[in-house]
């Protein structure tokens, strides 16, 4: 899985945001706003990382465990395909 070309997340202040630009800011308008965890999910995606990756990395980084891990990707990641998002 890959974010779709022409989305940027930045850090505005305390909070991490996704703008599109470029052909991207045509199809979506507006800007999405990401907690920590969605945050590092999404910089995982943007090299290509697939769920297992995902996964892995979570239960490095956080301390949860591999069902919720698991719940909670598959919620984001599905959140990302409906905006049109994901390559």
């Amino acid at each position: 899985m890959k974010i779709r070309e022409g989305f940027v997340l930045k850090q505005v202040a305390d909070a991490v945001i996704v703008v599109p630009a470029g052909e991207a800011a045509l199809d979506f308008n507006g800007m999405i706003t990401l907690n920590d965890t969605a945050a590092f999910l999404w910089r995982l995606l943007e090299n290509g990382a697939e769920e297992d990756e995902l996964l892995a990395a979570m239960l490095k980084e956080y301390d949860v465990d591999e069902d919720t891990a698991r719940a909670g990707i598959r919620k984001f990641v599905a959140k990302l395909e409906d905006e049109g998002l994901l390559a």
